[in-house]
C-alpha cells in the first residue's frame, strides 16, 4: 500500500528572524519580525496567519528526551508592511543572538 523509494514529505517552509517590533526609541521583545521565504506580498501572508514556528537551538547535555535540541514554540500574529513579513510572538521571548537566524514556519494548523 505504500509507495516504494517516496521522498519524505517537508512539512515547513523557511523564514529569517529580522528583529524585534520596534518604534524609533522603543523595542518591544514580545514580537518578532519574521521574513517567511517566497512570500512577497501583504496578500500572500494571509495562509499563514495562526500558523506555528519553531525556533530550533541546539544545546550542550541532552534535556529529558534524550534530544539535544531544543525548540522554542511561536504562532504567526498578524502581517507586517507590504513585503511578506510577518509579527510572530513566542511562548518565550527570542534571545537576541538569534536576529539573522532561521526558523521553522509549519504550515499546520490548517485553516483551508
Amino acid at each position: 500500500m505504500t509507495k516504494q523509494n517516496s521522498q519524505p514529505v517537508r512539512l515547513y517552509v523557511n523564514g529569517a528572524i529580522l528583529g524585534y517590533k520596534r518604534g524609533l526609541r522603543n523595542q518591544y521583545n514580545h514580537t518578532s519580525l519574521i521574513k517567511i521565504k517566497g512570500v512577497d506580498s501583504k496578500e500572500e501572508t494571509g495562509f499563514y496567519l495562526g500558523k506555528r514556528i519553531a525556533y530550533i537551538t541546539k544545546a550542550s547535555t541532552p534535556g529529558k528526551n534524550g534530544s539535544k535540541f531544543r525548540v522554542n514554540w511561536g504562532r504567526v500574529c498578524r502581517s507586517h508592511g507590504s513585503n511578506g513579513v510577518v509579527k510572530c510572538k513566542f511562548s518565550r521571548d527570542l534571545p537576541p543572538q538569534s536576529i539573522g537566524g532561521r526558523v521553522r514556519v509549519m504550515l499546520y494548523p490548517s485553516n483551508v
